[in-house]
């Protein structure tokens, strides 16, 4: 019984001083309760931000419904995600700055030229820069497109910001060309 009682004292001390050493976390847990996160120690200077917390995931989902307008082709559909201006920083380097109207009519051609797409995504996330006041939506995924008969797929990331009204205004692009999956020969 000595033992139980030893035992169950060391657990309980243990238990009320195990956070001592453990980073606070941001966001909110499961019962709404907000966290704080300690601020990272970086070798490097850091030009943007390093404070972000989990964010609403109205973001992500408005990343996610910009890949599936995408996918199906028609981006007129995607006006009402984008803010009057938007900004976009694509892959190869080219920046486009501008009117949504204009940006999506400028884009519209390129897109119809990929032929058939889909979309798989691998993460998603809503961040929020807590120094800033900006929300983010952040997602990984692979875009495949099918026309005449031959296959492109790339692997992407996109780094999307949302203004105040909820919609997106800056983007940044990063993607890689991959080969499409080869079939196993036994």
């Amino acid at each position: 019984m000595k033992k139980i009682i030893v035992i169950a004292s060391v657990a309980l001390f243990a238990a009320c001083n195990s956070n001592k050493n453990e980073p606070a976390k941001s966001g909110s847990d499961t019962t709404g309760t907000t966290m704080q996160m300690r601020d990272i120690n970086s070798p490097y200077p850091v030009g943007y931000s390093s404070k972000f917390a989990i964010d609403d995931p109205k973001y992500a989902e408005a990343v996610l419904n910009l890949w599936k307008i995408w996918d199906a082709g028609d981006l007129s559909k995607a006006k009402d995600l984008f803010a009057d201006s938007i900004e976009m920083h694509l892959s190869d380097g080219t920046i486009m700055k501008g009117k949504s109207d204009s940006i999506i009519a400028i884009t519209q051609p390129y897109r119809n030229s990929l032929g058939t797409g889909t979309s798989t995504i691998d993460a998603v996330v809503s961040l929020k820069s807590t120094d800033k006041n900006e929300h983010w939506g952040l997602v990984w995924g692979e875009g495949k497109y099918t026309k005449n008969g031959k296959t492109d797929c790339t692997s992407m990331q996109e780094t999307w910001r949302f203004n105040a009204d909820g919609k997106a205004d800056f983007m940044l692009q990063y993607e890689q060309k991959t080969a499409p999956p080869k079939m196993m020969k036994k």
